[in-house]
């Protein structure tokens, strides 16, 4: 989760490695450093908190240098100060690291005993002090990274930079992403190819278990056994207009205000020709018996509405399941079953290691990414690219309304091809999907009115989200966003489970919020509604016109969107429910886009 870069370049380090860091601060903002080696003398400069801390440190304290490493951290080991910030030193070596080294307490027991004497609380400070102990011990640098390297159990990618050394850099991944630069004289690293866009457009995905020496004129990679290996350089095309703000106040308003434009974009790359078209290999969606579908967070419950989707569609058996649950379930994996992963940036560790324990026994793997490089993408069957672009923002928004939309197209092109619907029947439903895009322009032209409620909702200390069917997961991602950003407790239910337990929750100071727009269950849902007024309970009721003629007597506030069909209906309403998160937000005065505890990649267990 914590973001890593990586300079060997022809000008002075200092200020592209905090160039590179603003790109990648959404990994982590607890910390942060940098370390360069000037005319061979190895030098680090590190502050707590957000990166401009280590900005205006720079300024009193300059560091020169050409070479260098970079680091924002999302703690994990050790409280986030000055001690534990990376980059960590030990004796001539610097290094930065992302992930978590398990075995760090056998190796700092072996080190002490050598007489090495450990300064912070990270186990990120047992990988510099394990390669100064090989240098002591004779070996070159090379060898030295390589043998500590060697002796590291769990995820991680780390970079290594060396006093008197002014031309070499080693990295190495294990369950965490790392990315090669390749310059004119110069050779880049970076967690996130986001990070060196700016830099160069020619990258090298290294594997699982590559390490690599690095200089500005070679770049020799060997995976885990020590052997040599070529990776493939890819030109990666990143608009940098999408890592700004644009105009807007934060990420997360931009990217809430993008959903028409980058949901039309992704119908339009899998809408070409007469039908849907998927990426090849392509995928004969006929055989599987059973579809398991595998997330985290946000995009767990885009699988949560998709299992309607695949079931009422598609006639098929979908089991959903939390990555980090998944595979210590150790659930059997019949040879007919489709294993679906959903990650917006490919590289969450526990659905990484969820994909991994269904490889070989799943009859394919698909995946639904935005980050076509990424570790999940490379190790699926297929790769369905949701197009959304770069989100900065750490609570997800585009992303989740393109996965959405991903999975319902996956999930009529199954009911196509398993015989559940005829062309006709699915010529209307793309039909009706194409029209979302304008609908969510009249959802978003709401934003003053949620912004006036969002005010109200900010000062209450729980808050209830309800909903039916496929709103249902809806109303547990409402409830998400509500506590991610502006830390309000809030929690999402079936309408029908109300009564047996939430309801003794509801009260006059709890808004509880309501998604009924008027499709099968509306009736059903205004019932449950009834019974939280009926115990002075504020009803937000987020319905449809025909629904606020029918219930809106008696609610606290109403929300009307536009008319849409039911089962597209989670598509548009996850909007007021992100407007809803990030207003309230605003009217607490939390941070919106780097929210307390949180980070945006996921990438360790």
């Amino acid at each position: 989760m914590c973001g890593i870069v990586g300079v060997l370049g022809n000008h002075e380090a200092a200020p592209l490695l905090v160039e590179a860091l603003k790109r990648l601060e959404y990994r982590g903002y607890d910390s942060a450093g940098i370390a360069t080696v000037n005319e061979g003398h190895l030098d680090r400069r590190r502050a707590v908190g957000k990166l401009v801390s280590l900005s205006d440190l720079l300024v009193h304290e300059p560091l020169a240098g050409r070479a260098g490493i970079g680091h924002t951290r999302w703690a994990t080991h050790g409280a986030p100060n000055v001690t534990n910030a990376h980059p960590h030193r030990a004796g001539p070596v610097a290094v930065v690291h992302n992930g978590i080294i398990e075995n760090f307490r056998e190796l700092r027991e072996e080190l002490a005993e050598k007489g090495l004497h450990f300064e912070t609380d990270t186990d990120t400070e047992t990988i510099a002090m394990l390669v100064q102990s090989c240098l002591d011990g004779g070996l070159s640098h090379r060898d030295a990274a390589a043998k500590a390297i060697a002796r590291l159990d769990g995820a991680f990618a780390l970079a290594l930079l060396f006093d008197g050394e002014n031309d070499l850099m080693i990295v190495a991944r294990k369950g965490s992403p790392l990315a090669i630069g390749h310059g004119e004289g110069e050779v880049f690293v970076g967690s996130d190819a986001i990070a060196l866009a700016p830099m160069t457009d020619r990258i090298t995905y290294l594997e699982e278990g590559d390490w690599a020496c690095l200089t500005r004129s070679s770049i020799e990679i060997r995976d885990a056994s020590g052997a040599l290996v070529d990776r493939p350089l890819e030109t990666v095309n990143i608009d940098m207009a999408q890592v700004d703000k644009g105009g807007h106040r934060h990420f997360m308003a931009k990217e809430i205000a993008e959903q028409p434009t980058v949901l039309g974009d992704a119908l339009a790359h899998y809408l070409r020709g007469t039908g849907i078209e998927l990426p090849e290999p392509g995928l004969d969606l006929s055989g599987f018996d059973r579809v398991v579908m595998v997330a985290c967070g946000t995009a767990f419950y885009a699988c949560a509405v998709a299992k309607y989707w695949f079931e009422q569609l598609a006639g098929v058996n979908v089991e959903v399941d939390i990555a980090s649950e998944f595979r210590y379930r150790e659930p059997p994996i019949g040879p007919n079953t489709l294993a679906l992963f959903v990650s917006q940036s490919g590289e969450t560790a526990d659905t990484l290691a969820a994909l991994r324990y269904c490889a070989g026994k799943a009859k394919k793997i698909v995946s639904v990414v935005n980050v076509t490089g990424s570790s999940i993408a490379r190790e699926s069957d297929l790769v369905l690219p949701i197009r959304a672009g770069a989100e900065i923002g750490v609570a997800s928004t585009k992303a989740f309304t393109c996965q959405l939309t991903v999975l319902f197209l996956l999930a009529l092109k199954t009911a196509a091809e398993r015989g559940h619907l005829d062309a006709d029947e699915v010529d209307a439903r793309l039909e009706e999907l194409r029209h979302i895009p304008g609908l969510m322009n009249f959802a978003l032209a709401q934003s003053t009115e949620v912004a006036s409620v969002a005010k109200s909702i900010a000062e209450a200390r729980d808050v209830l989200f309800l909903g039916r069917g496929s709103m249902f997961p809806l109303a547990m991602e409402g409830a998400l966003k509500l506590k991610e950003i502006s830390y309000i407790h809030a929690e999402g239910y079936a309408s029908g489970e109300l009564k047996h337990g939430p309801i003794a929750l509801v009260d006059k100071t709890v808004p509880v919020l309501v998604f009924a727009p008027t499709d099968a269950l509306f009736d059903k849902t205004v019932s449950n509604m009834q019974e939280v007024m009926a115990r002075g309970g504020k009803v937000l009721l987020v319905t449809d016109p025909a629904g606020a003629r029918a219930a809106a007597e008696g609610c606290w506030k109403t929300l009307v969107m536009p008319e849409v069909p039911a089962l597209l209906a989670p598509i548009l309403y996850a909007l007021p429910a992100q407007l809803l998160a990030y207003h309230a937000a605003i009217a607490k005065g939390t941070d919106v886009d780097q929210p307390r505890n949180l980070a945006k990649s996921v990438t360790v267990e």
